[in-house]
């Protein structure tokens, strides 16, 4: 650890002023900054557009500290409300745009934002909360769309204000920005994430692991709402002076091969899920996509599957780097690298970052052994928005306790092998849904597999395989009997599944990740 370079920053610190301002001054006003269909946003015009937005809310009365709710597409909009927000001081809050109406209702009062800025085409999901049950929410401003009654246009606000704007004086240590981290139970909990953190990520990550330059082009399947997003779409490009480019709307796989091949980005973000199916899909004509620009895809969410891995980068020669990341921990904790990529494990530690496993009495567990993954990273939340028990239980110090459950192997790997809540213990020993679902995705039928825990007749808790075939595969009786009996070639007979049951498609957050809960709780489809 001692020939880790340490981060250095001045305690008067203000992060809009290090991934925006900072390009101007240093002579990249004219680079390109943003890219979004037809749409181009160099430095200087993201400089000012910052600006003019963080003008506009000190002119709406916003203050220090202050949230402002971001209910916003992919856009250069975002990038302008996020960091002009942060340059007066104030805390924008990126929400996730998937969301319901009683959702939204919450995240505003629990926030506590007077000021929300918001795409015309998620309003209605607004304008569907009763006003009286907002407590604080004064004044929307809306990106897009013609002016409606009671609302403030975005673009009228920011032509109106100055492009130019000294930022506050804020601490490296203060408040930056909030991100919801909504677990697979409760409501969402905030994660207060100060000025330094995306440095930290940006530093150890995008740059220590990824390499980033300034010639990169960054493209993120995964949105700016949510921290994996938010890193790879928007602070680490700006971190370097690279491109950064942005999907408004659904990442089909039509659309994202549609971008990748029309913007030719260097960096490609995604989750698992969506890997896969840009695996099972093929163009009309029947010519084969170019990646060729790519040199880097990199995977977080969920596990990647080594099939998965493997199939990507002989279909389309792109080696994808599988991470371990958290929105309390901001991005990336754990990773693989370049040229030493071991298929399906989440890969080592990243340097200036440390993790160890422990059991649940917090002592370390031997090598090879399933425990709690605990990580000591600079990029960490501060706490938890008014959630006092729930920050003692998840930050102990240094340390945060992600909820997941790993193993290490021999050359210091590590292999994920499920979140605390869906292991179950079979004889003493740990049995993990992650190590079955590895072992059904590579019969040539699977495209995807979850496996939960659910009681049988008899009242005895048995794992249960939820499977999505690929496209010329029937989900049948023959092929159910078929898979129990490939995983009992690989696994004891104790992790056999219970059964097997089909589903057109497994459902997911935003993130990608699988929701078990609702797999436990529901029936085949």
């Amino acid at each position: 650890m001692s020939s880790i370079t340490p981060i250095v920053l001045p305690d008067e610190f203000n992060a809009a002023s290090y991934f925006v301002d900072r390009h101007v001054k240093e002579g990249r006003a004219d680079r390109v900054a943003i890219e979004c269909g037809d749409v181009q946003v160099t430095y200087r015009q993201l400089y000012e557009r910052v600006n003019q937005v963080g003008n506009a809310l000190r002119e709406l009365g916003v203050r220090i500290e202050e949230r402002v709710f971001l209910l916003l597409l992919d856009s250069p909009e975002f990038a302008a409300s996020f960091f002009g927000a942060i340059k007066i001081g104030a805390v924008p809050v990126p929400i996730n745009t998937l969301l319901k109406s009683a959702d939204y209702e919450y995240l505003l009062n629990n926030s506590r934002a007077r000021v929300a800025i918001v795409s015309e085409s998620l309003l209605p999901a607004l304008e569907a909360i009763p006003r009286h049950r907002l407590r604080y929410l004064e004044t929307t401003i809306v990106v897009g769309g013609e002016p409606r009654t009671g609302t403030l246009s975005f673009e009228k606000l920011a032509r109106e204000n100055s492009p130019l704007l000294q930022p506050e004086t804020t601490s490296k240590d203060d408040a930056a920005f909030w991100l919801y981290s909504s677990g697979s139970t409760g409501q969402p909990k905030a994660c207060v994430h100060l000025q330094h953190d995306m440095v930290v990520s940006a530093e150890r990550y995008a740059k220590g692991i990824l390499n980033i330059t300034d010639n990169d082009r960054c493209f993120s399947v995964a949105k700016l709402f949510f921290a994996y997003g938010l890193g790879n779409g928007l602070y680490f490009p700006l971190s370097v002076g690279a491109a950064s480019i942005l999907l408004s709307g659904p990442p089909k796989p039509q659309n994202v091969f549609e971008v990748i091949e029309r913007h030719r980005p260097t960096l490609f973000f995604s989750v698992p899920s969506n890997y896969a199916k840009l695996l099972a899909h093929v163009s009309a004509d029947g010519r084969e996509f170019d990646l060729s620009s790519v040199r880097h895809g990199i995977s977080a969410g969920e596990g990647l599957p080594a099939t998965v891995f493997r199939r990507f980068k002989e279909r389309f020669g792109v080696e994808i780097l599988d991470a371990l990341g958290s929105t309390e921990a901001l991005h990336m904790m754990i990773s693989n690298t370049p040229g030493a990529v071991r298929p399906g494990s989440s890969g080592k530690t990243i340097p200036g970052f440390e993790a160890r496993i422990v059991d649940d009495n917090k002592r370390p567990v031997v090598q090879g052994e399933i425990g709690n993954l605990l990580v000591k990273a600079d990029s960490t939340c501060a706490y938890y928005w008014n959630q006092h028990e729930k920050t003692k239980d998840t930050i102990e110090g240094h340390w945060i306790r992600t909820g997941d459950k790993y193993y290490q192997d021999e050359d210091g790997y590590f292999w994920y092998a499920g979140r605390s809540d869906d292991m179950l213990k079979v004889s003493g020993v740990w049995v993990s849904p992650v190590e079955i679902e590895r072992a059904l995705i590579e019969h040539p039928a699977v495209q995807e597999a979850a496996v939960v825990f659910r009681k049988d007749e008899d009242e005895l808790l048995k794992p249960v395989a939820c499977i999505v075939t690929r496209d010329d595969a029937a989900g049948t009786p023959e092929l159910a009997r078929e898979l129990l009996e490939f995983v009992l070639r690989r696994l004891p007979v104790f992790k056999r599944p219970h059964r097997v049951e089909f589903f057109p498609e497994l459902p997911k957050t935003a993130t990608g990740k699988i929701q078990r809960f609702k797999l436990r709780e529901g029936a085949s489809e």
